[in-house]
């Protein structure tokens, strides 16, 4: 059985630019895939781009060519301040933790692709994120099907993890709602996973979901013909997914022979006689209005389905006895970073979502 999300909502293209956006860190590779989707935004001006530190020269980026001809300058607090309605972050943890407040204070409305301010629990945060001592006022956990009422007036985005958003999208719809962020709330839950059973999720991902800066477990001769288990039990984006759904989940990452791409693999449990198509309604309704999510049940996804673009494909079997598996694949650099990020800017200015990534 293959279902899809209800009929789309007319796309509507801004006559102009409503908004001045600058990236700040776009020497890695979430920065340079946001360039290359906000440099042909037709709703936005792309004023600025900056490396990681104060320190770094300017320069130009080759494969960017002809999409954005501009040169990478030092990262200048007070530049992005004074060119930007909106900028986004694709910094390290502790740099975004530190920036973001000053933007902020200057009235500037910021989107952080760091994890830096992912975590609501203090305690959580403190073992995972230390260097973010306080959350500010006007954040917003940005799964944007999950959030878009509270995106709206957000002054901070937090958007999430690449491994929670493609965990989170699959179990979302079938988990009960009470415990999980309060942006979500409006959304509902179907509550057809069984409140006491174990939620496991094996996810894989490719190689750029590690970053740009070269570690010895990344390099080509590393990773080439094989696949590793990482993280075991001590996986931030574990965190991450347990506050998405307001319960423990086991989660365990891989590593992957892959330039790009996610694939994730949850096991839960719903109550016996529970059907596929029981399944399908509750993910149907709860993504009728879901430009990037594409529902195939039982014909189940695969990473080259979603690559280079902003969907998140999910799929799903249930067996008689209640055993049901869950599919989801994005591209981590795309809906799993810059394009899910440029999704919330979209709905933070009032405009079509889709507006520059379809």
């Amino acid at each position: 059985m293959q279902t899809s999300a209800a009929t789309e909502p007319r796309f509507l293209r801004p006559a102009g630019p409503v908004a001045r956006v600058a990236v700040a860190g776009a020497t890695g590779y979430a920065g340079q895939e946001l360039l290359r989707v906000l440099a042909r935004h037709p709703a936005t001006t792309l004023t600025l781009a900056t490396s990681s530190t104060a320190e770094s020269a300017a320069r130009r980026l080759p494969a960017l060519a002809r999409i954005w001809n501009g040169s990478l300058t030092p990262l200048d607090p007070a530049a992005l301040t004074r060119e930007a309605d909106i900028v986004f972050l694709a910094l390290p943890d502790t740099a975004a933790a530190t920036l973001a407040p000053a933007l902020l204070e200057a009235g500037v409305r910021v989107i952080d692709i760091s994890g830096a301010f992912r975590l609501r629990d203090m305690t959580e945060r403190k073992r995972w994120y230390p260097e973010t001592a306080a959350l500010p006022d006007g954040l917003v956990y940005g799964l944007t099907e999950w959030a878009r009422p509270a995106l709206r007036t957000a002054r901070l985005v937090a958007n999430p993890g690449c491994y929670p958003t493609t965990a989170l999208l699959a179990l979302l719809p079938l988990v009960e709602l009470d415990d999980v962020p309060q942006e979500f709330q409006t959304a509902g839950g179907g509550g057809l996973v069984l409140p006491d059973a174990d939620i496991i999720i094996d996810a894989k991902s490719g190689v750029s979901g590690a970053g740009k800066a070269p570690r010895e477990w990344t390099h080509f001769s590393e990773v080439h013909g094989s696949v590793s288990a990482y993280g075991v039990f001590g996986h931030k984006h574990g965190a991450e997914i347990s506050q998405g759904v307001g319960r423990e989940v086991t989660f365990t990452p891989h590593l992957m022979p892959l330039n790009r791409g996610i694939l994730a693999t949850t096991y839960v449990r719903v109550a016996p006689g529970t059907t596929e198509a029981d399944l399908a309604r509750a993910y149907e309704q709860a993504y009728a209005d879901a430009p990037f999510v594409r529902l195939v049940g039982a014909e189940l996804p695969e990473i080259k389905h979603v690559a280079h673009t902003n969907f998140c494909d999910i799929g799903w079997r249930v067996d008689p006895s209640g055993r049901a598996i869950l599919v989801s694949v994005i591209d981590n650099l795309v809906k799993g970073a810059a394009g899910q990020a440029v999704q919330n800017m979209n709905v933070m200015l009032g405009l079509d979502e889709r507006t520059g990534l379809l």
